[in-house]
């Protein structure tokens, strides 16, 4: 790779984009009807702003863990995994990203989203990366506060404020992030017990792993009926969430019932499908009226 798709890489650019979507699922929401074109440039800004803070954070985590990285085969090719990019640049460039990031949250959005932008930064580079994820198992679940924070700046950036809508959207994403990296803890179990990493596959085994995977997707089932249960959406995504979350309990049972590292692999791709299709459902059905049959 040449300097900028090193320093690109970095950013988890797959990772980020995912995060930038459930924060622009949140302005949507938090804007009844069609946006005007204030509103359009509003969540264009604050988006490029989470992005920048995000990106930050992703290149924190790859500098703080990058004898880790340099050990395991799904992240051995990073750039400070390699040695491409010292310590200081890196440092530097997440300190760029951040800054940049926040100016623009606070001058340009406001103080409310800049903050909890910059505390999610914090909770995720320094207190998730450095803290939980060397000495708990339970790193993925604490740690998932971070990670379940978009929609809540998305809705602070369009309103300023934290409305319980947006609450709702980070449960989900919250029960939502144990499965979805357990499932891949699952078939990466050797590469994580190498990195000594404290995963819940490495320190409580297989079964115990499969069986909590399988008792979250239940608990996330039901926390994905709520949308429709608090006014937030209609039938239509009432529909979508039922298929999809019967979909992932499904694949719950099976990895809990007769496990094989292609089982874990499916569940670990089809948890990205289910909350990517479940939010597109929100979009969906936020802007389409309301079916008559359906009334």
């Amino acid at each position: 790779m040449n300097r900028i798709a090193q320093f690109y890489a970095l950013t988890k650019p797959r990772v980020v984009q995912l995060i930038v979507f459930c924060a622009l699922i949140g302005m949507v929401l938090a804007v009844p009807g069609v946006p005007t074109w204030a509103d359009i440039r509003l969540a264009v800004i604050a988006s490029a702003g989470i992005w920048l803070v995000a990106g930050a954070a992703a290149a924190f985590n790859c500098l703080v863990e990058k004898g880790i990285d340099a050990k395991m085969k799904r992240t051995a090719w990073r750039p400070t995994a390699k040695g491409e990019l010292s310590d200081k640049q890196t440092l530097l460039f997440s300190a760029l990203l951040c800054g940049f990031g926040s100016w623009v949250l606070y001058v340009l959005v406001n103080p409310l989203t800049m903050w909890l932008t910059f505390a999610t930064f914090v909770g995720y580079a320094v207190i998730y990366t450095v803290i939980l994820k060397p000495l708990t198992p339970q790193n993925i679940v604490i740690g998932g506060a971070s990670g379940a924070m978009p929609p809540v700046l998305g809705w602070a950036a369009m309103t300023g404020d934290v409305h319980p809508h947006a609450l709702i959207l980070f449960l989900i994403i919250f029960l939502w992030t144990p499965p979805h990296f357990w499932a891949l803890a699952l078939y990466r179990v050797e590469d994580y017990r190498k990195s000594g990493l404290p995963m819940l596959p490495v320190t409580h085994g297989s079964d115990f792993t499969r069986l909590q995977i399988l008792l979250y997707t239940l608990v996330l089932g039901a926390a994905c009926l709520l949308p429709f249960a608090a006014g937030m959406s209609s039938w239509l995504y009432l529909v979508a969430a039922l298929a999809l979350s019967l979909r992932f309990c499904q694949y719950g049972w099976r990895l809990w019932r007769e496990y094989s590292d292609a089982l874990a692999r499916k569940t670990f791709r089809f948890s990205l499908v289910h909350l990517s299709l479940l939010f597109a459902a929100l979009l969906v059905d936020h802007y389409l009226p309301p079916l008559p049959f359906l009334l």
